[in-house]
């Protein structure tokens, strides 16, 4: 297979999203994946299979790779992974922290065989604090960093639900898994030393909440600590997840109120995103829908937690939205992109898979 990777070899001890998606992406830059599954094949092959251990959430997270059943509890087993070591540059694994030891696929073991071995560990908490030996998925992930609570969504019945539909960390520790091997390959072939990566689902899922989760004394004593100390009464209270959540969210909320420019709209026969962070793109939306004046750029002393601009913003987004409505996305697109706004129609992903935008680069 061609490409900047070509003639990398790597041995693969991964299951379910992370791991899976970022030996992957290396391999769609052209090394080679040897994947080493349980003897009746990894999960995700059973997963809404469409024939015998095939399964399309499987195979969109492993194209490109050979894969081998191997059961890592029998001697034998070990002595073939111990055999393909010596060939092989990158050994990447998600197991609990405690696993490869006990399976003899772990870091020491294995560089012992292959000295300028890489060696990329990814676990669902980092190896060491109280969380270390607790097994995790990306659910679970979300949820004990603040991802959930963040995205503030419920089901009909109460209960807390993915903020994006997705697995957010898996995906996003699968992107650190082979921007950490790409570094290692190139510290190794710098120096000719392997090197231990280790990137986890928690500190990934952290890094997407940025400034929430940073601590920064001179800023959060404007909104983070009154929080903290909202929450910690809240608590005393018995207050339960779900107020606390709501009242978050009413917090972050306020700085939103009357931004029509960074939102989604329903529009006659569907919805658009826009996004504007800038004066001139606000100035653009504007002008393309005949709004003259609005407070948050042309009012000095604009202060969006002052009920009268909150009134204010409240009515130019009420307008706004009754705009959108009156007329078809495809209006809007043609109008906004025309203006220059960063503007797109809400599509459902099974509906792209034909579109000429990702056929065009070869995204399918």
């Amino acid at each position: 297979m061609s490409g900047p990777l070509s003639g990398v070899r790597i041995l693969e001890f991964t299951q379910i999203i992370a791991g899976p998606f970022g030996c992957m992406l290396l391999a769609d830059q052209g090394a080679e994946v040897m994947k080493v599954e349980p003897l009746g094949g990894e999960p995700w092959r059973i997963y809404q299979m469409f024939m015998p251990l095939e399964s399309k959430t499987y195979q969109s997270l492993n194209r490109g790779k050979q894969s081998i059943a191997l059961d890592l509890s029998k001697p034998e087993a070990r002595e073939i992974v111990h055999r393909l070591v010596k060939d092989v540059d990158i050994v990447v694994s998600n197991y609990r922290p405690d696993v490869p030891a006990r399976l003899g696929i772990d870091y020491e073991t294995l560089r012992a065989i292959k000295p300028d071995l890489i060696y990329v560990d990814s676990t669902a908490f980092g190896r060491k604090g109280p969380w270390a030996m607790r097994p995790g998925y990306d659910i679970v992930a979300q949820g004990v960093s603040g991802f959930t609570a963040t995205g503030g969504r419920f089901d009909e019945n109460g209960n807390p639900v993915l903020p994006g539909g997705t697995a957010t960390a898996d995906f996003a520790t699968g992107y650190a898994i082979a921007w950490g091997a790409c570094a290692a390959l190139y510290h190794r072939a710098m120096t000719g030393q392997g090197l231990l990566v280790e990137t986890s689902l928690l500190v990934n899922a952290l890094n997407f909440l940025g400034g929430s989760f940073m601590s920064l004394p001179a800023a959060d004593e404007l909104v983070r600590t009154a929080f903290l100390a909202d929450v910690a009464a809240a608590r005393a209270r018995g207050e339960g997840y779900a107020d606390i959540v709501k009242r978050r969210q009413a917090r972050l909320q306020v700085a939103q109120l009357g931004n029509i420019y960074y939102r989604n709209y329903l529009t006659k026969d569907g919805a658009i995103a826009v996004g504007n962070l800038s004066p001139s793109l606000r100035q653009k939306m504007r002008d393309a829908l005949g709004i003259e004046y609005d407070a948050r750029d042309h009012d000095p002393e604009y202060n969006p937690r002052d009920p009268k601009y909150i009134e204010m913003g409240n009515a130019l987004t009420a307008r706004v939205e009754q705009m959108m409505v009156s007329e078809t996305t495809a209006h809007w697109v043609d109008l906004l992109e025309r203006a220059g706004v960063p503007v797109g129609e809400l599509n459902f992903v099974e509906e792209l898979d034909q579109h000429p935008q990702v056929i065009e680069n070869e995204y399918g």
